[in-house]
C-alpha cells in the first residue's frame, strides 16, 4: 500500500492545528491517522498533535494478538481512542490556556487490504477509482442531525450556517463514541483521509479528476493542497493518500 501525507497551514491560518501521520509496525500493520484540531488559542494543535502522538504510541506498543480478527481490531481501536480522549480532557482540564480544546480524528488501521475505521468528527475517508468517487464517513454534524430528523435536505445541509459545528470530538467530553466502518480496497483504488480544508473546497469529483490522471502519488498529494488553496484556503488543509495497486 503506497501513501503520501501532505499537510498545509492554507491561506489565512498563521497555525496548522491539522495533524497527519501513518506507522507501519514490523509485522506490517500500517496505521494512518489524521486529526483536526480546534480551541482556542491555538490550542487545537496541542489537542491533535496529542491524539496522533499517543496513538502512534500504541499501536507499535500494542500486541501483534490484539489485531487477529476484524472484531479485536475494532475493540482495541475503540479502547484506544477512549484512552486517549480521556487524557485529552484531563490535559485540557489542567491547563488554562487548552480549555475546550479538541480535535477531529480518522484512525485507519490497515491490515494488507483490509481497512478498519474509526472516526470521530468531520475529518473523512474517501474512495477513488476511475469510475466511481464514494465518501465512506458520514461527519458527526449539527446539519447531519438535522438532515436525520427530516428537518433539512443533504442539499441544505451544504449550505448551511452551522454546518461546520461538530456533535463529536476527541477531548471536548469525558466520554465519546465512535463510528466505525470496514472494507476491503479494490486493486487501483486510492483511499484519502482529509481534514475539512479539503473537502469543503472541493468536491469528490474535483478529487477524483486529479487521481484518475495517474501521476506520481506525491505530486497528486500537492495537487489536491493547491486546488484546495486555489479555491479560497480559508483553512488548514491535511491528507493521507494511499493506492492499492
Amino acid at each position: 500500500m503506497n501513501f503520501t501525507v501532505e499537510s498545509d497551514v492554507g491561506l489565512k491560518r498563521t497555525v496548522n492545528e491539522d495533524r497527519a501521520h501513518v506507522s507501519t509496525r514490523e509485522d506490517g500493520l500500517m496505521l494512518a491517522l489524521l486529526a483536526d484540531g480546534m480551541g482556542g488559542h491555538n490550542a487545537g494543535e496541542v489537542a491533535s498533535d496529542m491524539a496522533i502522538t499517543l496513538f502512534e504510541q500504541h499501536f507499535l506498543q500494542a500486541d501483534e494478538e490484539v489485531f487477529a480478527t476484524f472484531e479485536q481490531k475494532q475493540e482495541w481501536l475503540a479502547k484506544t481512542v477512549k484512552s486517549i480522549n480521556t487524557q485529552v480532557y484531563d490535559y485540557s482540564l489542567l491547563h488554562e490556556q487548552c480549555a475546550g480544546m479538541g480535535t477531529t480524528l480518522i484512525a485507519a488501521l490497515i491490515d494488507d487490504e483490509h481497512f478498519t475505521i474509526c472516526h470521530i468528527g468531520d475529518s473523512r475517508v474517501y474512495t477513488f477509482t476511475e469510475t466511481f468517487a464514494m465518501q465512506v464517513t458520514r461527519d458527526h454534524s449539527y446539519v447531519n442531525v438535522l438532515v436525520d430528523h427530516g428537518e433539512i435536505s443533504e442539499e441544505e445541509a451544504q449550505t448551511h450556517p452551522r454546518r461546520h459545528v461538530i456533535t463529536k470530538a476527541i477531548g471536548t467530553e469525558r466520554k465519546v463514541e465512535p463510528t466505525f466502518y470496514a472494507f476491503q480496497a479494490e486493486k487501483n483504488m486510492y483511499i484519502l483521509l482529509c481534514s475539512d480544508g479539503l473537502s469543503d473546497k472541493c468536491s469528490a469529483e474535483e478529487i477524483q479528476a486529479i487521481l484518475v490522471r495517474q501521476d506520481e502519488l506525491e505530486y497528486q498529494g500537492r495537487m489536491l493542497v493547491q486546488l484546495a488553496n486555489d479555491s479560497g484556503g480559508e483553512d488548514n488543509i491535511s491528507l493521507v493518500l494511499l493506492y492499492n495497486s
